[in-house]
């Protein structure tokens, strides 16, 4: 039995059971050619199978290769931007302590882990240069081509550093390039220096890739068991590809987010009211506008952090334009208990919620802001995760791939492209004067 469910049974009136079934065939069909890859973008659907088909032998290289990083390095420096680095910091960040990189040395059994590549900040690259100062590095550049600008000119500067630290030899033993299999700038460079590469797989995107070596590679140097996050996909892919309609959690949601878009809610939120959600929320949010946002269609995806964002967005959503609805994600067990004690001095007025945890607390907050939110007209679905550990990641990773691809196929797009994302750097590169642009 899998650790993730999808519950929409809160919105009596809002979902009327015609409608899902009303929609049934249509969605059947959709899926139908996801799963046999005869939908349009089919070329791209590489992780559809991968849970139970992917590379042993890299697989192998990759826990090999993140042990050799976490003995040599104090501080790992993941460079990437959107799917290249979000699936990774959402696993790290999900699995591991909240104040990992500021934990004492003799408390860590990993190097501290940075992300960098996903902005053309140099305040945020020079802080980081000094946050490294004295350090042993080593860098995983996570890149197709090799020339996305904010990766590329990252790690210049920093190859450039290392080099200057380390000399080229002993800097390319420190170097990881998750890359082309056979072409591109990175792939060459990888080659000419004699860089450890890992392959982006042809026929996966990067918003559907961490599944692959782009998020398997950081995510196994965090100490995280790799294997236990393929066996949870491989489970809820089974789940996915064989569930009834209306049992099959992945369908359902797709199914009922189409559902709700057709009467006129435009923005989905996801929500969360654990910290350890945030770069999932991130990784989430990437892989449904990129995927939907086309032709004028699609839902426009938000996140949030609650409870600390019902002190600034909450108002909006109880009161504002009622273009919206919400899912939110639930961690069901959470094991470290604290309790709320009795004060002599209950200065607070807090006695009341003597003898309870802070993880009940959080609940019912978040589900008196659900009651809140659907007696305002806001339809709430709800996700809920069994636990922190690798095997429910890999379930969530999985569950949100699939429905994003079918939402995609039922609102008549491709899922798999993204040409809105190349008319910025046309424009940023027509600015910088670079000659004769041709994305790669």
């Amino acid at each position: 039995m899998g650790d993730l469910k999808f519950d929409y049974s809160f919105n009596k009136g809002l979902i009327a059971k015609e409608d899902i079934e009303n929609i049934k065939d249509k969605v059947l069909e959709c899926k139908r050619l996801l799963v046999n890859h005869e939908c349009v973008g089919n070329e791209f659907t590489g992780w559809v199978d991968l849970p139970v088909n992917y590379d042993k032998t890299e697989f192998n290289r990759i826990k090999k290769n993140a042990e050799y990083i976490r003995n040599n390095c104090d501080a790992f420096i993941v460079i990437g931007i959107g799917g290249s680095v979000l699936g990774a910091r959402s696993a790290i960040e999900f699995l591991g302590h909240t104040f990992h990189n500021l934990m004492p040395e003799e408390k860590r059994s990993i190097p501290q882990i940075f992300f960098a590549g996903y902005n053309i900040s140099q305040i945020y690259l020079t802080h980081l240069l000094e946050a490294i100062e004295g350090k042993d590095i080593c860098i995983n550049i996570v890149s197709k081509s090799g020339t996305t600008l904010e990766s590329a000119i990252t790690f210049r500067i920093l190859r450039e550093y290392m080099e200057k630290k380390y000399g080229k030899s002993e800097a390319a033993k420190r170097i990881f390039a998750t890359t082309d299999k056979k072409k591109g700038a990175l792939k060459k460079l990888a080659d000419e220096e004699g860089y450890e590469t890992f392959v982006v797989p042809d026929d996966i995107g990067g918003r559907y890739s961490v599944l692959s070596a782009v998020g398997m590679l950081p995510i196994a140097v965090s100490g995280a068991d790799i294997d236990k996050i393929m066996e949870g996909a491989a489970y809820m892919r089974e789940r996915c590809l064989k569930n009834d309609y209306e049992t099959n959690d992945a369908v359902m949601y797709a199914t009922i987010r189409n559902i709700i878009h057709s009467k006129k809610k435009y923005i989905e939120i996801m929500a969360n009211y654990e910290p350890c959600f945030h770069y999932i929320n991130e990784w989430w949010k990437q892989l449904f506008s990129e995927s939907e946002g086309k032709n004028h269609k699609g839902l426009f995806t938000a996140s949030f952090d609650f409870t600390t964002d019902l002190h600034s967005q909450g108002q909006y959503i109880q009161d504002g334009p009622r273009v919206m609805f919400e899912t939110v994600l639930m961690l069901e067990n959470v094991p470290d208990e604290v309790v709320m004690k009795h004060s002599d001095n209950d200065i607070e007025g807090l006695n009341y919620l003597d003898g309870k945890t802070l993880d009940y607390i959080n609940k019912k907050a978040m589900e008196g802001t659900r009651n809140a939110h659907l007696e305002a007209g806001v339809p709430n679905l709800l996700i809920s995760v069994g636990g922190r550990n690798e095997k429910s990641l890999g379930e969530m990773y999985y569950f949100f791939m699939f429905a994003c691809a079918l939402s995609g196929l039922i609102l008549g797009i491709n899922p798999f492209d993204q040409p809105g994302v190349e008319s910025y750097k046309r424009n940023m590169f027509t600015l910088l004067e670079r000659p004769g642009y041709v994305d790669k």
